[in-house]
């Protein structure tokens, strides 16, 4: 799939901007600061209901702006095209599909991008919950009733936290319901992710072997977030004074992890700030590639701020690796990278939220 033409309104400094983006590789080219990641960023939001940098969901809108709007027209493979679009005026986003007023589920099922760029090494270094939003993204793109069971999951959790942080007499026919709800659910995301990642783990090697092969062969591990041999319902069940205590569940998918290791970097610390952003971009290279596998096209693939993140070497390595499929690419920097001097590329200059095609 590709986005042929993007409109953005009021997103952070760019006011009101179109840009039609061809096959293969766009570049973004201008001074920092002038608006290139955000259109990056307006790509991601499309696909992901929620934006990569941290921390910025009030920052998205344009200051002084009244709401922000995204659309595109994405074409598929076979011919097909949508037109997608999602705006803000407030803490809600509303979504449409095609001209009707949609889910934000449903439309970002239609589109799939995925984004490597310099907060991406939280990835590996960060929390376990950026991890588990890596992995129920994937998931949710093979498994379609994926977002139903995580809804119900989350509506079980909520209300067995309530109970707990209501001081109440801890009631079997009161929390048990909700802890079986629990169970069921979260089994069926437990099976999902674990299938999941077992699916990806062969291409997590192959992209390792080409941008880390000094590190070894790289290893996965996956901790469900409870102990794998035990029903969830029980562990709930006996864990119900501390979780009292504690004031929330802390035991379930919702605390659920995966980490990477190499035969000569065996802990994450081993990993030098360098390693952990390439890590990260093995594990976004390999899952755009088992997208494409499980859905027959390639995803929109953003790299932000390419020859800042990675040497020469490195940058020439992805590049070779993503021409040679059908990915539309989407990458940007203050100049262009030399690695792409000799391509066929589509290059815009942005400055002060101005864009400006220049081939």
């Amino acid at each position: 799939m590709r986005l042929e033409r993007l409109h953005l309104q009021g997103l952070r400094c760019l006011s009101d901007l179109s840009l039609d983006l061809v096959p293969g590789f766009n570049v973004l080219i201008g001074a920092n600061g002038a608006g290139k990641t955000s259109v990056l960023e307006a790509a991601f939001l499309l696909s992901h209901g929620r934006s990569f940098r941290s921390g910025a969901r009030d920052a998205l809108l344009q200051r002084g702006a009244a709401g922000l709007s995204i659309f595109s027209t994405v074409r598929r493979d076979d011919g097909t095209t949508h037109r997608l679009g999602m705006g803000r005026d407030g803490a809600r986003w509303d979504a449409r599909l095609d001209g009707q007023d949609v889910s934000l589920g449903q439309l970002i099922r239609e589109c799939a991008v995925v984004c490597f760029e310099p907060g991406s090494h939280a990835l590996i270094a960060g929390g376990a919950e950026e991890r588990r939003r890596f992995l129920d993204w994937g998931v949710f793109h093979v498994e379609q009733e994926f977002l139903v069971a995580w809804r119900r999951y989350q509506r079980a959790l909520k209300q067995r936290n309530s109970l707990l942080r209501g001081g109440t007499t801890l009631d079997e026919g009161l929390l048990g319901p909700w802890e079986v709800e629990l169970d069921r659910t979260g089994a069926l995301i437990h099976q999902w992710r674990r299938a999941y990642l077992a699916a990806l783990l062969p291409l997590l090697r192959e992209q390792a072997a080409l941008l880390l092969p000094e590190l070894g062969e790289l290893d996965l591990r996956y901790r469900c977030g409870w102990p794998d041999d035990e029903a969830l319902a029980d562990v709930l069940a006996s864990q119900r004074v501390r979780d009292q205590g504690r004031g929330h569940t802390a035991s379930g998918v919702h605390r659920a992890d995966w980490s990477i290791s190499f035969e000569l970097a065996p802990q994450r610390e081993h990993l030098s700030r360098g390693q952990e952003k390439l890590t990260a971009l093995v594990c976004v290279l390999a899952q755009a590639r088992l997208d494409a596998q499980h859905r027959g096209e390639w995803p929109v693939v953003c790299l932000d701020d390419l020859a800042s993140e990675l040497d020469q070497t490195h940058q020439a390595a992805v590049v070779n690796s993503l021409q040679g499929t059908s990915a539309q690419v989407l990458v940007s920097g203050t100049e262009l990278p030399k690695v792409l001097e000799h391509l066929p590329i589509r290059m815009f200059h942005v400055e002060q939220g101005q864009l400006t095609p220049l081939l």
